[in-house]
């Protein structure tokens, strides 16, 4: 789930001297209609709409699509929670936040439940004053008091951890009026405003029966009472769900919604097996896909519904920083607790030879949490991150300071300068042997005569092409390792209790990091179950840098504190970095769509498509007979 940052500073000519004035008063610093953390809204009050929309784009019609996850089933409405797993679309299509991002600015957000936004002159809280228009779904309106039920439930200890971890800078809540409240927070950080901008928000009503109110854990098939864009419609359970458009929401007609969920249905699929979720998808059961495997792109999505037209393939072009892919190590196991023991097992990824054999020369090596973006360490650090770095100097292994940030191998570069595969694996063994692990009796043991041992978990099979090559290369060092393929629930549950050795995830990319950071890389993440920290990051440098990025000022700070943060977590060898592309894939049905002649800058297809697209004529007046 994204979020977003940005600060609003610059007031020119009258309206600076009416801030000047403010401060003096000892009122709120400014009133505004979105916030952004680094300069200046681009769009002004009163703005007509987003211009990567259709203003007039018709309503009606459908669209029918997969889950964009791995998920194989749902058993729960309820998206906030540990336990079980909602329905794909649910929380975007349902739940309303505070602010909305614009999709061609980094980092900003504009008003949408509320209508104005005011931080304080010392920035240590915001106010929102609610929109009066907003209603939920059961014609109740959006109240203060709603609101602070919603993020006084997410903080709270039924909710799923990661909430907690994302607002845990934000201290307290109080309802100053029917539809004003005001946040407050630890300390003055330009994020926060944003970050709790992002806050869900529900009706007190969902989960009341009888006038008693359900713990919010037991809050299951109860339809959420949200204020969004469409509704639970029909659905085969577990299998497929439609959501329907609610003909009177609320905000149809706001700025920040017009020309937008323009279609009267959305359908999701789920399919347990990609290769049958092609098939369906050329079969035409579904209209719209994106596509990560690059042989299932040049190979399976081919032929005579292509050739003809009927099915059209796109790669759209985007300004997204990378999303970061790779196979995590979880650190709590014991032997994957010595860095240079992390470091010989990526040495035996050889992307190269995947990127030649399986991948069509159509992905680039990643090299580290932030790739192709501001935020990635190069070389050896400057005078700006060593300014960061020589205060926790006592706290860092000496390479951060003395040799170029890590490179994942095998490497183009590495390739044209005469590495091979072969002098990479004779490297990973006398990593090895340096931390105690020696090749005796068939197997690597360590000192204790354990053998070492490891597991790859996955939930939909995708990754078994790249771990096999993998496997050889680790037998070669005498390590043996399994593949096993899951259930996508039972995988969760693992992955909640940190019961796995190697997982295989993706973090999408921000234009500007922040607080998702802390549950991600955190030492208060690292022990609490269902946090975002499968790694099992406990390190004070870290914790230090974490905090001094969500508290960035200027995009210039923000910029050197996460340069500093990837440095320092690569020299750890956390990970195997995986690839990266530079285009969204997708193909959909032709004849039935229409879409903005202008693509945003920052997007994720799915959300662009069901947002902003619209139904053709003839998806929106289809024959007798002819409606999916």
């Amino acid at each position: 789930m994204s979020k977003w940052s940005s600060w609003v500073s610059g007031l020119r000519g009258w309206r600076g001297l009416l801030l000047a004035w403010l401060l003096l008063a000892g009122a709120p610093a400014w009133a505004a209609h979105g916030y952004a953390q680094f300069g200046e809204l681009a769009l002004p009050p009163g703005f007509a709409h987003f211009p990567y929309v259709n203003p007039n784009a018709p309503k009606g019609g459908e669209i029918t699509l997969v889950s964009p996850t791995r998920i194989t089933n749902f058993d729960k409405f309820n998206p906030f929670t540990l336990r079980g797993t909602a329905p794909p679309g649910l929380f975007g299509l349902l739940f309303e936040t505070l602010l909305t991002p614009s999709l061609n600015e980094p980092a900003a957000a504009y008003g949408l439940l509320a209508d104005d936004v005011q931080v304080a002159p010392d920035g240590r809280s915001v106010t929102f004053r609610l929109h009066p228009q907003a209603r939920f779904h059961n014609g109740d309106p959006v109240l203060a008091e709603d609101v602070r039920h919603s993020f006084e439930t997410l903080i709270g200890p039924q909710a799923a951890p990661q909430f907690r971890s994302f607002f845990s800078e934000v201290t307290g809540v109080r309802v100053l009026g029917e539809r004003l409240l005001r946040f407050d927070f630890a300390r003055a950080n330009p994020e926060l405003p944003l970050v709790i901008g992002s806050l869900p928000v529900f009706s007190r009503q969902w989960g009341v029966v009888d006038g008693v109110r359900l713990p919010f854990d037991q809050i299951v098939m109860q339809h959420p009472i949200a204020s969004g864009p469409y509704r639970i419609g029909r659905m085969s359970f577990g299998r497929d769900i439609t959501f329907e458009r609610d003909p009177t929401w609320w905000a149809q007609n706001l700025n920040v919604r017009r020309g937008m969920f323009n279609f009267d249905r959305i359908t999701y699929k789920i399919y347990r097996d990609p290769t049958a979720q092609v098939q369906a998808f050329l079969a035409g059961e579904f209209d719209y896909m994106q596509s990560f495997i690059s042989r299932e792109w040049a190979r399976a999505l081919t032929g005579r519904p292509f050739d003809r037209g009927e099915i059209i393939k796109r790669e759209l072009a985007h300004a997204n920083a990378g999303d970061f892919q790779g196979f995590l190590f979880n650190t709590r196991r014991p032997q994957f607790q010595d860095p240079r023991v992390r470091e010989a097992l990526a040495l035996t990824l050889d992307f190269e030879w995947m990127n030649r054999q399986l991948f069509f020369n159509s992905f680039e090596r990643m090299r580290g949490f932030f790739v192709a973006s501001d935020f990635e360490a190069r070389g050896l650090p400057g005078p700006d991150e060593l300014a960061l770095l020589e205060p926790l100097r006592a706290q860092l292994p000496p390479q951060v300071f003395t040799q170029p940030v890590p490179l994942p191998s095998v490497t183009r570069l590495e390739l044209d300068s005469g590495q091979t595969l072969r002098d990479h694996l004779r490297r990973a063994r006398d990593l090895l042997a340096e931390a105690g692990w020696r090749y005796r009796d068939g197997a690597l043991r360590n000192a204790q005569g354990q053998a070492f041992t490891l597991e790859f978990l996955d939930s939909g099979g995708g990754m078994g092409r790249v771990v096999t090559p993998m496997q050889n290369n680790l037998r070669r060092l005498g390590i043996e390792s399994s593949y096993r393929v899951i259930d996508f629930a039972l995988l969760q549950q693992r992955l909640d209790r940190f019961d796995f050795d190697v997982i295989s995830t993706r973090w999408l990319g921000s234009e500007a990091p922040g607080a998702e950071l802390l549950d991600r890389f955190g030492s208060a993440a690292a022990d609490t179950e269902g946090s975002s920290n499968l790694i099992g990051v406990r390190d004070p440098a870290v914790d230090a840098l974490l905090h001094r990025a969500v508290a960035a000022r200027t995009r210039p700070e923000l910029v050197t504190t996460l340069r500093a943060l990837d440095r320092v977590l690569r020299h750890q060898h956390l990970v195997i970095p995986h690839w990266f592309g530079s285009t969204h894939r997708i193909a959909y049905r032709a004849g039935r769509f229409e879409q903005p002649a202008v693509l945003p800058r920052y997007f994720q297809p799915e959300g662009w498509i069901l947002a902003t697209w619209w139904a053709s004529e003839a998806n929106r007046n289809p024959p007798p007979g002819r409606r999916r």
